[in-house]
Parts: structure tokens; C-alpha cells; sequence
């Protein structure tokens, strides 16, 4: 039995002309893409190509397998289809909602897999910080949202009509100007470590950081610049110019575009949960879709329980 994504990846190639045209058409690295070729090869029990410095040809083996290749994918394209429409996915729109953060990180990536496969879904985002996404959700603007809520933090209860699937689960860590004495280990940071030092602060009204903020402020961490609106890139920013140092969550650290020292924290005790809401009382077959999509792509990015 030959994997249907080897089996396009062989044609893209006959197509291409090369294996670097080929992985640019299809969203792969070369070198992935040579490894998925190598796999089907195995499986095929003969060579398929013949690489050379201008690119690569199939042989006797790879032209009979390209053109029964593209009768199988064609066929299941149009299963495809057929499929999508008795699931009821083959019109209307999904209406999504997103915080800032996981709309430029998180979620590109699965829309994009939506989209290709139900092209005929149209597709709606909005961005709400939360909670706003929530109450969103169950006033029937929009299908489903990503939301987030911090550890520690009080528990807050969902609309009834809501309900709550978690995504992905990520450290909150300790961020500095590049250089700053904090940074140069590896090793995780106790609290106690922050007395004293100046603070940039997502201000204490925040509602969803204040249980975070109170083990800051019981840590010693002194608020220097309190930044009264959600928005890690002006807080990322001004760790990197050196007005104090941040908890941010390890996503924010990671992708932030000004330079910044990082540093895990304690025991990990400090948590940020991505999840995604939607209606409990509506199954509409592109919200399940869309769910499945987000388990598939960050379900493995999720800790162990400790």
C-alpha cells in the first residue's frame, strides 16, 4: 500500500523537474522531501528518480508509478468532495475568534490545512482578547474561539452553553534584556531569585494575570513599568531596553521580535492554557472539523502531567 502524500510528492516531482522546485511547491525542505521520496522508493522495492546536478528524472518505474498515481489522487480528490458534502462541509462559513498571540502563532498553520481540505467552507476571524472570545461564542457571533487562561488563577466559570477543549499548555518564563545576569544560566529560576528586581508589569487590573502578578509581587519583584493593556510585543520590548524584566509565556518569549534573554522559572508552577470554546448544543460538522485540526496539530505540544 503507497501513502498518498509520497505518491503526490513523486508527481510534484515529475512536474517540478527537481526536488527543490517540488518542496517549494509543496511546503517542504528539500531535504523532507527527499526523505519522503527515499520512503517510497522502499516501498516501491526500486528506484523511482535519478538525481542529478540539474535536478532529477524518473526512471522506467517512476513513469509507471506517476501515472497510476495521478488516477489514485485524483480519485481521492473527488472522494474528498463527495465526502465533504454529505458531512455538510461543502458551503458556508466558520467563524473564528482569536487573541493576538495565537492568531499570528498558532493558528495560521491550521487554517491553512482547512482550507485545503474544505475548499468551499468560507472561512471568518476576528480577534477577542479574553474573555471576550467566550461571550462571543455564546451569543452566537461567532462558532468557536481560542481563548487562554493563566495558573495560578481563580476559577471562572463558562457560560452554560459553552464548552472548553485545551489545545496546548505552556510555562510562563522569565525574560531580560540579552546579557542580563538572570540569563546566562540554564537551569530553572527560582522565585526568590526575582527580589528586588524592577518589574515590567501587565498590571495588577488585569484580570487575567492577577494570580500570577500576586506570586510576583510575594516573590520580591518590585513593578517598574506597569503596562495597563494586554500586549506582550510593547512588553518584550521594553525588557530589551533594559526597564526591567517580564513573565511572559514561553510562546511570546520564543517569537519575540525584539531580543530578549530567557529563562524558565521555579517548578513550572506558572502556566498559561490555550483552549478552544464553542457551542455545546450545536455539532456543526465545521467546528468538529476545525477541533480535530487543532488536536492533530498541538495536542503533542502539550507538557506531561508531573
Amino acid at each position: 500500500m503507497y501513502d498518498p502524500t509520497r505518491l503526490a510528492a513523486l508527481v510534484a516531482v515529475a512536474e517540478a523537474g527537481s526536488i527543490t522546485r517540488a518542496a517549494e511547491r509543496l511546503g517542504y525542505t528539500p531535504p523532507a522531501l527527499s526523505q519522503q521520496l527515499a520512503k517510497l522508493e522502499r516501498e516501491a522495492g526500486t528506484a523511482l528518480l535519478v538525481r542529478h546536478h540539474r535536478g532529477a528524472r524518473l526512471t522506467a518505474a517512476g513513469e509507471l508509478l506517476v501515472a497510476r498515481a495521478r488516477r489514485v489522487l485524483d480519485e481521492l480528490e473527488r472522494a474528498r468532495h463527495e465526502l465533504a458534502r454529505l458531512a455538510g462541509l461543502s458551503g458556508g462559513v466558520l467563524r473564528l475568534g482569536t487573541f493576538q498571540t495565537a492568531g499570528i502563532h498558532l493558528l495560521p498553520p491550521v487554517l491553512s490545512a482547512f482550507r485545503r481540505a474544505y475548499p468551499d467552507v468560507e472561512l471568518s476571524v476576528a480577534d477577542y482578547e479574553p474573555p471576550g472570545g467566550v461571550a462571543a461564542v455564546a451569543a452566537g457571533q461567532i462558532d468557536l474561539a481560542l481563548t487562554h487562561a493563566y495558573e495560578p488563577a481563580d476559577a471562572v466559570a463558562l457560560p452554560a452553553s459553552v464548552r472548553r477543549e485545551a489545545v496546548l499548555v505552556e510555562e510562563l518564563v522569565l525574560v531580560t534584556a540579552p546579557g542580563h545576569v538572570l540569563a546566562e544560566g540554564t537551569s530553572r529560576l527560582p522565585l526568590a531569585e526575582l527580589a528586588g528586581q524592577p518589574l515590567i508589569s501587565m498590571a495588577p487590573e488585569y484580570p487575567a494575570r492577577q494570580g500570577v502578578e500576586a506570586v510576583l509581587a510575594g516573590a520580591g519583584a518590585s513593578p517598574s513599568v506597569l503596562v495597563a493593556t494586554p500586549g506582550y510585543a510593547l512588553v518584550c520590548a521594553l525588557v530589551s531596553a533594559g526597564l526591567g524584566v517580564a513573565v511572559v509565556p514561553e510562546m511570546v518569549a520564543r517569537t519575540s521580535v525584539t531580543p530578549v534573554g530567557v529563562r524558565p522559572l521555579g517548578a513550572g508552577e506558572l502556566r498559561r492554557t490555550i483552549s478552544v470554546v464553542y457551542r455545546g448544543d450545536e455539532a456543526a460538522p465545521a467546528v468538529e472539523a476545525f477541533r480535530g485540526l487543532l488536536r492533530g496539530a498541538f495536542g503533542r505540544a502539550s507538557p506531561q502531567p508531573r
